[in-house]
């Protein structure tokens, strides 16, 4: 799974965002008093570094975060959620990496936590250190800041007011992070809006867990665990969402809804649940059934790793389906296959479509579909084609227009909706142009995916001096 962390080298223009609540003073070493932030002995220090950078090794890890400072150090202002530690983003080599203090025994957790789910293929960030001293009882866990990715905070703040549709996709995209998470065997103890950063795939949102504090790794959740999960999930985006509609002005009795959407999170994960774990009764006469199970998983970007019919166990010639589910990256590792291009799973879904639409087979639907229909499969030479002559030349023309900061498969995804949407509006096809326009001008059709692009949109470029966090 591509998760884009930011190894690339970032412009002024991603270094800062606007229009969301940044820490809170109590993270700010300005307002620190000295004498909280000085140790009169550091104690024990314990540096475990993934990567080798001399800027990791001489950082003052013998000093509490909050006090950190010098000319050495380069901060970068970036919006988090309410964290009860400190929490500071620096720049290092090109790339931005999150620094948390908290205490030993919680970020060895958290460390090793996030080393198995990376491991895994679990949609995370990515831990590329700790650091561990004694003196205090303190540890700082560094892991890679997510390019491009958004707070639910900011991207509430820049979308249209009660834009439910947004909400839903915001929504699903928890439960697909929570039952991904729970089929990995992670009982996750917080989970949250605030605790996930969001990453725009195609038309939907893939969430990525970034706070494991209070997870816990197993070979498999019992159903209580799972249970328990969902309760504290159901109870803590209720409350962001409150927290949500009390920064728009919304009365208790306006949030009913957003309590309401909070409590579907439970239909939400037990309808995804069903769909990847039940067995199925077939009648010998009705095997078609297989291949409509299949193509559900594949819909949702599952890979299938096995297919298991057994005797059923009531003396009739039924069947049992059972269906072993592997990684949800079905759409990418075919998309990587025919063009070499890395993308998220629901990018990988809408330019296999495009490319099976330029092929020849048809203009919408399943792309696998698509192919049996046409009565040939897609190969790399189709794929090759269609990077060079479609994709490469609109991309080219999108970061001319929107700078050189942005997703490009994203973009090329943006560009497919809208002019598909612009097209219907005037009854024909409107072609590249106009709806390159409409993106650069940020009028991109109400309701379309691509209005997130919205959010994306960084302000005024804000690198922070070495005495401010």
């Amino acid at each position: 799974m591509d998760t884009q962390v930011g190894h690339e080298p970032f412009s002024d223009a991603t270094l800062a965002w606007d229009g969301e609540p940044m820490r809170g003073p109590e993270h700010d070493p300005d307002l620190v008093p000295p004498e909280a932030t000085q140790l009169t002995d550091p104690g024990r220090i314990t540096m475990r570094f993934r990567e080798s950078d001399r800027a990791l090794v001489g950082m003052p890890w013998d000093t509490p975060l909050a006090a950190w400072s010098g000319p050495d150090l380069e901060f970068v202002d970036l919006p988090v959620g309410a964290s009860r530690h400190t929490v500071r983003f620096v720049v290092v080599d090109g790339s931005i990496i999150a620094l948390k203090e908290l205490p030993i025994a919680v970020g060895q957790r958290e460390y090793e936590v996030l080393r198995q789910l990376e491991s895994r293929g679990a949609p995370a960030v990515r831990a590329c250190g700790l650091v561990t001293r004694t003196g205090d009882d303190s540890a700082i866990i560094l892991t890679r800041y997510l390019a491009r990715s958004l707070q639910f905070r900011r991207l509430f703040t820049r979308l249209p007011q009660g834009a439910h549709r947004y909400r839903d996709q915001l929504l699903d995209s928890m439960t697909g992070l929570l039952v991904e998470l729970h089929r990995m065997g992670l009982f996750w103890g917080d989970c949250s809006l605030a605790n996930t950063l969001l990453m725009r795939d195609g038309q939907r949102l893939q969430a990525h867990l970034v706070d494991g504090e209070t997870s816990e790794l197993h070979g498999q959740l019992s159903a209580g665990q799972r249970e328990t999960d969902i309760e504290i999930a159901i109870e803590n985006v209720a409350g962001d969402l409150a927290d949500m509609g009390i920064l728009n002005g919304k009365s208790m009795e306006e949030m009913d809804d957003d309590f309401e959407a909070a409590l579907s999170i439970r239909d939400r994960y037990e309808a995804l649940w069903a769909v990847l774990h039940e067995d199925v009764t077939i009648h010998p006469d009705k095997r078609y059934r297989v291949d409509k199970r299949l193509a559900k998983l594949h819909e949702l970007g599952y890979v299938v790793d096995e297919v298991i019919l057994e005797p059923g166990e009531d003396g009739t010639d039924d069947l049992r389906l059972r269906v072993a589910v592997a990684g949800r990256d079905y759409h990418s590792r075919r998309l990587r296959q025919l063009t070499g291009i890395e993308a998220g799973e629901g990018q990988s879904a809408i330019l296999l479509n495009d490319l099976t639409a330029w092929a020849g087979m048809g203009w919408a639907g399943d792309w696998d579909s698509k192919e049996g229909e046409a009565g040939r499969q897609l190969t790399r030479h189709d794929g090759a084609r269609w990077t060079l002559e479609i994709f490469e030349p609109a991309v080219g023309q999108m970061l001319e227009v929107l700078g050189e900061d942005v997703d490009p498969v994203q973009a090329y995804c943006d560009l497919l909706e809208v002019r598909w949407l612009l097209s219907e509006r005037a009854g024909h096809d409107v072609g590249n142009q106009v709806a390159i326009y409409s993106i650069a001008q940020r009028e991109t059709p109400a309701g379309s995916a691509a209005e997130m692009s919205l959010a994306e949109t960084p302000g005024a470029a804000r690198r922070l001096g070495w005495n401010r966090p």
